[in-house]
């Protein structure tokens, strides 16, 4: 069954289907070279990179799932809610690489994801066929394409497969995994993604689970902006924060964000799931590629511009939520 719970996959192609004769042999040839075995828990061992908001409830998720796991990150302490689990602690990404069958990474940015994968000690030094590199960040195309050339390049295969969903859903199993790349890859890891969350799509080739990313959260960071922005209005018209959620949630509007953050909006609070810097940096990303394809984006712009300032008045830490602050005309760190 495709990987997550509910979500379809199209069937893979045939391998050499309209090739001549001697060409589809080769191709058959290349697609037993890198097929993968099926990701199970008690015999696969799967790495885990970035040991963040996201990445640790997801690794952890895995080791209590009966997976065999070994994790990384920069700063060791971040690694010691997995090691207290049953999980293993390795030295370097590329020591990740070459005890795992599978591994994944969670990092904070396209700089990062780039250094982690193919820098010195990198995971690309620990990978060889018959192994894949499953990269959940949020990163653009382009990085995408370099690292999967990276990847492959070592023998292994490689899925991008950024997720829609924070520190909750990561918690409970319940995130969405928007991949490309390697079908192959995505089928073998249907285990673990399926642990991690409720749905996972196949787009296609590299690059378009990182579009698909990038238009789902220009989309929320759209909607938060607009939705800070009519609790600003409310509050400069006498109206109650708490009247403006509930009518909000009984209308063709609601949406589950509103109901999850408008209390807290609404009492100045800013519990961090997803990081505002984060945020900003995918409206950022959105909009680079939103020129590159001649598509003019105003809202999102103007969205943008809010992101900018809260993070510029040291919120980038809060939750994407603190940027009603920036709406108020603040941003100040509480």
């Amino acid at each position: 069954m495709p990987p997550g719970r509910g979500a379809t996959a199209r069937a893979p192609a045939r391998p050499g289907a309209g090739l001549p004769r001697l060409a589809a042999r080769r191709a058959r040839r290349t697609a037993c070279r890198a097929a993968l075995p099926t990701a199970e828990p008690g015999s696969t061992t799967l790495g885990f990179v970035g040991m963040g908001i996201m990445g640790v409830p997801m690794a952890l998720n895995l080791v209590k799932a009966g997976y065999k796991v070994v994790v990384w990150n920069r700063s060791a302490d971040k690694c010691e809610p997995l090691r207290a689990a049953g999980a293993a602690v390795a030295a370097s990404p590329a020591d990740v690489a070459r005890a795992a069958d599978i591994t994944f990474a969670m990092l904070s940015d396209p700089p990062a994801a780039l250094e982690v994968a193919t820098g010195p000690g990198g995971v690309c030094e620990g990978l060889s066929p018959g192994k894949g590199y499953v990269d959940v960040s949020t990163i653009d195309p382009a990085t995408a394409g370099a690292v999967a050339g990276a990847v492959r390049a070592a023998g292994a295969q490689y899925l991008e497969a950024p997720v829609s969903g924070s520190k909750g859903p990561a918690e409970q199993g319940a995130l969405i995994f928007l991949t490309a790349g390697d079908e192959a890859l995505y089928a073998a890891a249907g285990g673990p993604l399926g642990v991690m969350g409720k749905a996972s799509f196949f787009l296609g080739p590299v690059g378009a689970g990182a579009r698909m990313k990038l238009v789902v959260n220009a989309i929320m960071g759209a909607q938060m902006a607009g939705f800070a922005e009519g609790l600003a209005l409310a509050d400069k018209l006498g109206l109650e924060s708490k009247d403006v959620i509930d009518v909000v949630g009984l209308g063709a509007i609601a949406c589950p964000m509103y109901a999850l953050k408008g209390p807290a909006m609404a009492a100045g609070k800013y519990p961090t799931a997803f990081p505002l810097k984060h945020q900003q940096k995918d409206l950022r990303l959105a909009l680079a590629a939103a020129d590159a394809a001649g598509q003019p984006l105003g809202v999102i712009g103007a969205a943008n511009d809010l992101y900018v300032r809260a993070r510029g008045a040291g919120r980038g830490d809060d939750d994407f939520s603190a940027v009603l602050e920036a709406v108020r005309g603040g941003g100040g760190a509480a």
